[in-house]
């Protein structure tokens, strides 16, 4: 039988369709909430947060972690920032900016329902971080307008921290338990629903059942896939490939990001690639020579970079986006750049 790939998203307006939905559904009263258990798989960045929020909303939450902390989830390899429309410089971001910034980000590859969708919650998103103790800082980057919360080169870190503590709070409350070193083998599916997991106990070697009225997988995509990659959201893809195996689709395997700006692989041992600071394109002013003859002095070590006058310096973001400048998008950068390095230059 044929899979049909249903992504859930409700009718209407583009920029009504989720605000409609939540005023439509039921909501669960909180007596009812201490009669429902839910199990979520990860405890990065969403499973942290999602249990944590789960458990504090009073449900019986069981969390499931592969490592021997949920504070060593790989999300705490994230560098990057996250952007929201707070418009706090009052430079005319809103939600549809956002919104359009990223579809055009993404090469018009996203459901542009979810994107609208993201670009609605991202100021509930820095709220919740916020609220879990995330230090960011008080200037904020982006390409036009304002809008990326960042915590210097540490952004992941700092955020699996808040995550972890506030996990640690629903924790030592009693509404959340947890399960590290513990891996899923499979999942439990009942009238189409997802009812329970089974799991190994990685330090026993026991396996274990648990029910539940809902299960959340978070543990990331499949990294592997990639080799050598700057991914910051990556895990061994066991827990979705047990879910692909009991029916749930399986595309787009991993969230794949171009970077402009990794350091070359040193040696055959690096596991990964290694990300320089993205203001290396921002305020830095990105150039490369105008005539062929320059690139090929300084190749033959007759010239130095610095002895090109400041006419015969192509900075070609700034000249192919002047709108953006050296803060276009990543994508846009990456192939730019690669034009110029094509075309000899």
């Amino acid at each position: 039988m044929a899979l049909k790939l249903d992504a859930k998203i409700p009718a209407g307006a583009l920029a009504e369709k989720w605000s409609n939905h939540k005023t439509a559904i039921k909501v669960v009263s909180p007596a009812n909430k201490r009669k429902l258990d839910i199990i979520v798989v990860g405890t990065g960045l969403g499973g942290a947060s999602a249990a944590a929020s789960l458990g504090e909303l009073g449900y019986n939450v069981k969390v499931f972690c592969i490592q021997d902390s949920p504070r060593r989830a790989h999300s705490i390899a994230a560098q990057g920032g996250i952007n929201a429309a707070k418009n706090y410089q009052n430079d005319n971001d809103s939600v549809y900016r956002l919104f359009y910034d990223t579809i055009k980000g993404g090469d018009y590859r996203a459901r542009e329902a979810n994107v609208y969708r993201l670009a609605e919650v991202s100021n509930l998103i820095i709220d919740q971080c916020v609220g879990q103790g995330v230090p960011f800082a008080r200037e904020y980057g982006g390409p036009q307008v304002s809008r990326t919360f960042y915590a210097r080169g540490q952004t992941g870190q700092q955020l699996l921290l808040g995550a972890y503590a506030a996990l640690n709070k629903e924790i030592a409350a009693g509404s959340v338990k947890s399960y590290p070193r513990h891996e899923m083998l499979d999942i439990v599916i009942e009238d189409g629903e997802a009812k329970g997991i089974i799991a190994r106990n990685l330090v026993t070697g026991e396996i274990e059942r648990h029910g539940a009225h809902a299960v959340v997988i978070a543990t990331g995509g499949y990294g592997n896939v990639f080799f050598l990659s700057t991914n910051a959201m990556a895990s061994n893809g066991s827990a979705s490939f047990q879910c692909y195996r009991k029916g749930a689709g399986f595309a787009n395997p991993c969230f794949t990001q171009i970077h402009p700006t990794c350091i070359p692989v040193h040696g055959d041992q690096q596991s990964k690639l290694t990300l320089m600071s993205e203001s290396l394109r921002n305020d830095g002013r990105i150039w490369v020579p105008k005539k062929l003859e320059d690139v090929k002095a300084i190749r033959a070590g007759k010239l130095k970079p610095s002895q090109i006058a400041e006419e015969d310096r192509d900075y070609y973001l700034e000249r192919r986006y002047p709108a953006f400048g050296n803060l276009v998008p990543r994508d846009v950068a990456s192939r730019a750049a690669k034009e110029r390095c094509d075309a000899g230059y």
